[in-house]
């Protein structure tokens, strides 16, 4: 555990020192992406190196004599630790040019104190083994990520996103305390393995309580109301490390408790497979609809969310059912997607920073033309597009393809499996359409076309770091999917750890598989790529004649006539109508001479709708009715006090 303490004390360091060099402004940004990356290095070869040579590390640190903080780093630790700090990296990397206001450097210092703060505490989120450790790493990674997301502070709109993910986090922190403090009361001890002597009933409980609890953190719907709010708030290179990676902590939680409580009830798998299917489905809906690309991503996290958990659900489903095969293809699958998603998520939120940053504007319909100026950043987002789409042979289609095949193999079971092996299929395919509709829209509007309104900047990409980083996370895109092998194996690596007494599963025969879809996918791509070289190649030196398309009798055409992100998913939008309804605003053109109009749309999120009547408005007005008990009064305040505890007597 030394490199692993050593790069968290790195990274933490880096942030720290930003704030003691406010007056010079690059001087501070060199240290703290020199040693927040360096951290990272260090943690990401020890990771690998735990990784692959499957011992359990361990240590421990008395704290007043009166309890232990506690680290443990198995197979299922290391794999969620090397997407922690490989994006993290990255993004301290693209954070260089990015954050590149001198005006703003206190801002900028304090950014990075609590990203490097954040980056240590999703650490040891993922090797915590008792649950106090657990729970003080959750509670910093909460409260530092909190910080990062109010970022921009001055406006009201990220105080709200803010406050939003203030307030879910913490009722999410309140499940899972909930249940540590059942496991307590039953054990009496703050190890986590203790959960295996809990009773089943008891088991349900607590796997419950911490699914909703990490739940909330991961962004499952509808417990997902934050994420829409606090990824378009945070800096982009924020959002692609709390898309990307801090979401996966609640991926790991539920796994880690799985694994701890040792509960082959069907029940679970039925829990999870549901949860994704609901969320996988709705998430990309509602990402269509969206005109913020920011908001967009975000929702679209929600979606590989639910295919992460329609992934585990498998699995446990096959643990239940004892097919080995199907239980080791969908958690495998689940945990290739969890680094896949880290991977091209961080990708489309850098890619989205750089067009922002450049444009302006958040918003899809105002963009356009892009790809004519900023070709890397177009090749890149391009890139994550497909990779996001599930297509060969691009990383996406990996994991996605594993967890297809654990679904087809619960095909052959019976009842409530066999019913759920088919629906789960079938979401996964829907699922898959919708994205590739998602991000051709997004693609197209943004990147293609004419420019529909005056960016802010000229369409330049003139900062090398924000680059490095899209080039490095396209290339893995790629690699991973033509050479899917040695990452597969990494899975398994972390499918071993949860120690669920699976036997040796031959998988060769699918790898093989795998690569020679994705291999044909590459040489397709391959001889497209050749006849465009040999295209351009060919016409060099000519002279192209240029005309504009007919445009059906307009002889003036502007960029205004160009389809619209709302339009183009409009016809999809509306057969998810009764999941998610649409406000429009469009006041009538009625006149001979009419006044000039305009149309909006805006898709109602159901669950923030009925959250914010059934919940927290109600909340509100019982608060309000008890404002009352607030008086001022210290001798009413040391009453409340003596009554609490006369009260307690009666439960001791």
């Amino acid at each position: 555990m030394n490199l692993f303490f050593l790069s968290i004390l790195i990274i933490v360091s880096g942030g720290v020192l930003s704030l003691c060099l406010l007056t010079r402004f690059t001087q501070m940004k060199m240290v703290a992406v020199g040693l927040i990356g360096s951290g990272c290095v260090i943690g990401l070869v020890d990771s690998l190196y735990k990784l692959f040579h499957p011992v359990s590390y361990m240590a421990s640190f008395n704290y007043l004599n009166a309890f232990a903080i506690s680290f443990e780093t198995d197979g299922l630790s290391a794999f969620f630790l090397v997407p922690i700090f490989f994006v993290s990296l990255l993004a301290a990397i693209y954070s260089f040019h990015y954050m590149n206001n001198p005006g703003e450097s206190l801002k900028t210092a304090v950014n990075y104190l609590f990203f490097g703060v954040l980056i240590a505490s999703m650490a040891m989120v993922v090797t915590a083994s008792n649950i106090i450790t657990f729970l003080l790493s959750w509670e910093l990674m909460s409260l530092s990520s909190f910080f990062l997301v109010i970022h921009n502070h001055g406006s009201p709109a990220n105080r709200r996103a803010g406050y939003l993910y203030f307030v879910f986090s913490h009722v999410g922190a309140m499940f899972i305390f909930a249940a540590f403090g059942v496991m307590y009361s039953y054990t009496g001890s703050f190890d986590l393995i203790t959960a295996a002597t809990l009773p089943e009933s008891l088991k349900i409980t607590v796997f419950v309580l911490t699914f909703i609890g990490f739940g909330s953190k991961a962004g499952i719907f509808p417990l997902h109301v934050w994420l829409p709010h606090a990824h378009p708030a945070a800096p982009s290179h924020i959002s692609a490390v709390m898309s990307g990676v801090m979401i996966k902590t609640g991926i790991y939680g539920i796994l880690r408790m799985y694994m701890l409580l040792d509960l082959n009830t069907p029940l679970l798998g039925e829990i999870v497979v549901t949860a994704g299917m609901i969320s996988g489905i709705l998430g990309v809906v509602y990402a269509l609809a969206q005109h913020d690309i920011k908001r967009l991503l975000a929702y679209s996290s929600v979606e590989n969310i639910g295919i992460i958990l329609i992934g585990m659900g498998i699995g446990m489903i096959g643990v239940s059912s004892g097919n080995e095969f199907m239980a080791v293809m969908g958690f495998a699958g689940a945990l290739l997607h969890v680094m896949n998603h880290s991977i091209f998520k961080s990708l489309l939120f850098m890619g989205a920073g750089m067009v922002i940053h450049k444009t302006g504007t958040q918003a899809i319909d105002a963009m356009g033309g892009v790809l004519k100026k900023m070709k890397v950043t177009g090749f890149c987002f391009l890139i994550g597009s497909l990779a996001i789409s599930g297509l060969p042979p691009f990383n996406g289609f990996v994991g996605e393809f594993f967890i297809y095949m654990g679904g087809f193999k619960g095909v052959g079971l019976d009842k409530t499996a066999f019913v759920l092996s088919h629906l789960a299929i079938i979401s996964l395919a829907v699922i898959g359409g919708l994205a590739m509709a998602c991000f051709t829209k997004v693609f197209g509007v943004v990147f293609q076309g004419e420019a529909r309104s005056t960016y802010k900047h000229t369409l330049e990409e003139k900062e090398p770091a924000m680059l490095t980083s899209m080039i490095i996370l396209a290339a893995l895109c790629v690699v991973i999917g033509i050479f899917p092998g040695i990452f597969f194996h990494m899975a398994l690596k972390g499918v071993s750890a949860l120690g669920l007494g699976l036997g040796d599963v031959p998988m060769e025969p699918f790898l093989t598989m795998t690569g020679n879809i994705t291999s044909s996918a590459f040489l397709f791509l391959c001889i497209f790529i050749l006849i465009f070289a040999l295209r351009t190649r060919l016409f060099k030196g000519k002279i192209l004649a240029k005309a504009g398309t007919w445009g059906c009798g307009f002889t003036q055409p502007t960029p205004r006539m160009q389809y619209t992100g709302s339009s183009y998913g409009a016809s999809i939008i509306d057969f998810f109508k009764p999941v998610a309804p649409l406000k429009e605003n469009h006041p009538p053109v009625s006149g001979v001479f009419p006044k000039t109009t305009h149309y909006h749309s805006q898709i109602e999120d159901i669950a923030e709708v009925h959250m914010g009547n059934v919940i927290i408005r109600p909340v509100l007005w019982l608060f309000d009715k008890l404002r009352f008990i607030q008086h001022g009064d210290i001798h009413l305040y040391i009453g409340y006090i003596l009554l609490t505890i006369i009260v307690l007597l009666f439960f001791v």
